[in-house]
């Protein structure tokens, strides 16, 4: 594959939710670019896009692919990202690298909440928009209500750039907007041809308000189609594409992927309106603490960003990375900024799904893949500097854990491997060992997503693992001040063990952790055997209390006790201590902490009352609500963990998708009187 300059590349990410048609989408370009002999179906597991074997068997995208095509001179890489909230993450890094996002909506369904929520992500980036509405050779379509849905969700910059000819199975071509010409598709590729005579008046209307809203954002085009001069077709292209770069104008296009018709129209917007990396800001990038604004030019030094990584048996970690500047070709030598170590790009290319395809090079502005990247991960940054570090990138946060454990003895041996592979694969997910309750947590963004990953662990390093309901870390703790007496006598044959302590036990505030005070006088404990005694109640402490759960917030002083000038040691004050800790403990009026953490959750307006009231049934305590500037509702609660394992899960469910949460650790707090605590694990 031969090498573009920046002004001839297009990277376009597809975004949409499930069912949407994004991977039919790919496919259909693909064929009309002549880039694969034949249409693939999704169904039959044949697309370029869906390669993964668990997408082929689950009819869905799970990860984010990468195809290429050349259309008028221009390479266009395609990302096509998966459409559920569970691969969010494949979407974020597509994105992130993505100069136009093409937004499919399904005519028959119209527009969604997921949809919503995407496009919102990328006007917080500002990245531009496209929509193409698909399906239109469905029954039950109706494109004029699916534009006033668009109109309504994303304001007026929505820009109707075609109109449908024919309805559902007499769908067979587009009006051009622009150019106010048909083109039909009843021989299965564009002819030029006449607006039907119903539609004329309905498509000069539409035509008309493009052109205003289009003339608008130049003013010599205003001041000349005020005056009554008809800008030309190609003057209304070059407004619009800087509308469309500046975040400003959305476009809407029109078609069907399966059939296909009008894919060939979207790909030529692609070209002649969507953004070059050239038409984009600059990157601030970081050098040395300079922010430094680097822009897409092939001759400056090389730097680039990782945004995928994906992991093969055989191959090793694959990089997906954007040039944001420089030329990287066959054995270029970048430095990575994070770690400090140089790799070598022994080979790049360019991916058509799962198969590659040589490259020579890769100028700025465009997309590549290079294998055996060893130490680089999702969002690095590689330079010939070696100091310079590019904005990263902002994924979704963890929400959904699940305890793991493998099913035997050769299983556990590779799983610590298979683990670490997989979470240099997905930046999403988190993986931590609890010492607490002993358990392996393994967090993503839902049960799909985990349960994903663990076929993935099965499949590519035979890794079995089985599911284990999550505990919850709970620790005990005293309200009141006791003293006890800990002896430790042993005798048997030479020298014998003995040590006795007397300790005093007092609440300290909460999270104050351990305190131990030394208030022994007198000599009646050897000053060596102090720090024995502590270590005994610190012990004491770890191995829990009356229900087995760790003891903390605590302050210990050792005030008295007993020696032996022969048979006293170290291990018998230890002993002792522990003893006399144990004792207190029950006469201090111990109590049972549970952790309690700080929770935002985001929904909309009609669904606030459901998410109070389910808050409410989890003893949430409520700080507040405010609206966001999207007009969602934000609640602020402090939620026992014990309430939120299958949050995720239930907000999910309550709100339809809509809603979404982030949480973290805020405090302990005593568990209420009259709750059951579970048993903790054996020791």
């Amino acid at each position: 594959m031969q090498a573009f300059t920046p002004d001839r590349i297009r990277n376009v990410a597809l975004v949409g939710p499930p069912g949407s048609g994004k991977t039919s989408l790919a496919e259909a370009m693909l064929y009309r670019a002549g880039a694969v002999p034949r249409v693939g179906r999704v169904e039959d597991g044949t697309t370029v896009c869906d390669h993964e074997p668990e997408e082929k068997s689950s009819g869905h995208s799970l990860t984010t692919a990468l195809a290429v095509l050349e259309w008028q001179g221009h390479k266009i890489n395609l990302l096509d990202t998966p459409g559920t909230f569970d691969f969010a993450g494949e979407a974020v890094g597509a994105v992130s690298a993505a100069d136009l996002v093409v937004f499919v909506v399904d005519a028959s369904s119209g527009l969604d909440h997921a949809t919503v929520v995407l496009w919102r992500q990328a006007a917080e980036r500002g990245t531009p928009r496209l929509v193409f509405v698909n399906k239109l050779d469905r029954e039950h379509t109706n494109f004029e209500s699916v534009l006033g849905e668009l109109h309504d969700a994303f304001g007026s910059g929505v820009a109707p750039l075609e109109i449908p000819i024919g309805e559902a199975e007499s769908f067979h071509g587009i009006a051009d907007l622009l150019t106010d010409t048909a083109w039909l598709y009843d021989s299965g590729h564009a002819e030029s041809g006449e607006i039907p005579e119903e539609m004329e008046a309905r498509e000069a209307q539409i035509h008309e308000s493009l052109v205003e809203n289009i003339v608008v954002a130049d003013d010599d085009l205003l001041e000349r189609y005020l005056g009554g001069d008809l800008p030309a077709v190609e003057e209304l292209e070059l407004v619009l594409g800087k509308g469309v770069a500046a975040s400003s104008v959305f476009p809407v296009v029109c078609g069907s992927a399966t059939i296909p018709i009008a894919v060939d129209r979207l790909c030529n917007y692609i070209v002649e309106v969507g953004p070059s990396p050239l038409d984009r800001p600059a990157v601030p990038v970081e050098v040395g603490g300079t922010l430094v604004e680097v822009a897409p030019d092939p001759s400056a030094d090389a730097l680039v960003q990782v945004f995928k990584t994906s992991v093969d048996p055989y191959l090793g970690h694959i990089s997906y990375f954007k040039v944001l500047t420089g030329t990287v070709a066959k054995d270029s030598s970048l430095t990575n900024s994070r770690t400090g170590d140089g790799e070598r790009f022994r080979g790049v290319m360019a991916l058509q799904g799962g198969e590659s395809v040589d490259a020579t090079e890769f100028r700025a502005g465009d997309i590549g893949v290079v294998t055996k990247l060893g130490g680089t991960r999702t969002g690095d940054t590689l330079s010939a500097a070696g100091n310079a570090v590019a904005p990263p990138i902002e994924f979704p946060p963890a929400v959904l854990s699940w305890a793991i454990r493998p099913q035997s003895r050769n299983d556990e041996e590779k799983m610590a491997d298979a683990l670490h592979r997989v979470l240099d694969e997905d930046p999403v997910l988190v993986m931590r060992r609890d010492d607490e309750t002993r358990q392996t947590l393994l967090s993503g963004l839902g049960e799909t997503h985990l349960r994903s990953v663990l076929s993935r662990m099965e499949r590519k390093f035979g890794v079995h693992v089985d599911v284990e309901d999550v505990r919850v870390p709970y620790r005990e703790t005293i309200l009141g001040t006791a003293s006890a007496e800990g002896k430790y006598k042993k005798q048997s044959g030479g020298h014998g063990q003995f040590g006795v302590a007397s300790v005093r036990l007092e609440p300290l505030e909460s999270g104050a952790g351990f305190e131990f005070l030394d208030e022994v006088t007198g000599g009646v404990i050897p000053r060596q055997y102090i720090p024995a005694v502590e270590a005994g109640i610190v012990e004491a402490m770890s191995q829990g209390g009356s229900l087995g759960y760790p003891v903390v917030d605590v302050r210990a002083a050792v005030y008295d006790g007993k020696h032996h000038s022969v048979d006293s040691s170290e291990m018998s004050f230890k002993m002792a201590g522990k003893l006399a800790f144990q004792e207190a403990l029950d006469r201090a009026q111990p109590v049972v902490l549970e952790p309690v953490a700080s929770v935002e959750v985001t929904v909309p307006g009609e669904c606030l009352g459901d998410v109070m009231g389910d808050l409410s049934s989890r003893r949430a305590t409520v700080r507040g609500s405010e609206i966001d500037r999207w007009g969602d509702q934000v609640v602020s609660a402090r939620v026992p963990e014990a309430e939120m394992v299958r949050y995720a899960i239930d907000l999910r469910s309550l709100t339809g998708g809509r809603g979404r949460f982030t949480a973290v650790h805020d405090h302990y707090s005593q568990v209420p009187h009259g709750f059951a605590v579970p048993e903790p694990p054996e020791r």
